[in-house]
């Protein structure tokens, strides 16, 4: 059986990572595509923020273009697919999509998160920055900041095409369980692809 690329999408506070962690505790690869901004901030020694992290995000799209989380992710894909299957946290644009479906073709599987906008508001809102949180993964925002990425995202960097083309969509609105439960039922049905 060829090992899987599963790429978990939604908008921001949607529940991504919780799915992302699951499959991670099941045996998958992991890699973070939004990573290489992160690690950007850290370069340039920003704080993680929105209002900081938007335009590295647009630079690294104009630079590379559309696809460009994809495209450079793909040696980090390749490496972590010879060991089995990879869970990929955070796809974004459309290009992306195409360019990973063009790639690895039926190999690739999208999964969407959903949580309705004020339910996702509320929870990053209180959120807490932990040290811990050495990949910044889990950062707090005002419902203006999510609002304003949601709408950035969707309008500049193609973001609902990934959400629109998932093969499968997690409801997250009670709570881990729930979305624990869900995860089950699919990876029981991408394992017997």
């Amino acid at each position: 059986m060829e090992h899987k690329l599963v790429c978990v999408c939604g908008l921001t506070g949607a529940g991504k990572s919780v799915v992302s962690d699951w499959l991670v505790d099941k045996g998958f690869g992991f890699f973070r595509f939004g990573q290489i901004t992160l690690d950007i901030v850290k370069e340039r020694g920003l704080a993680p923020t929105e209002e900081n992290e938007r335009p590295i995000r647009e630079e690294v799209r104009n630079k590379y273009g559309m696809g460009a989380y994809a495209i450079l992710n793909m040696p980090k894909i390749e490496a972590l697919l010879g060991k089995g299957h990879v869970v990929g946290d955070g796809l974004y644009s459309w290009s992306e999509y195409k360019a990973l479906k063009e790639k690895y073709g039926s190999r690739l599987v999208i999964i969407a998160v959903y949580t309705p906008p004020n339910m996702r508001y509320e929870r990053l809102a209180s959120r807490k920055l932990s040290a811990a949180d050495t990949r910044m993964r889990n950062r707090p925002a005002t419902a203006e900041q999510a609002r304003t990425r949601d709408y950035a995202e969707i309008e500049n960097i193609e973001k609902a095409g990934p959400i629109a083309m998932a093969d499968y969509t997690i409801l997250n609105t009670t709570d881990v369980n729930s979305v624990h439960r869900q995860c089950e039922r699919i990876l029981e049905e991408i394992v017997r692809q």
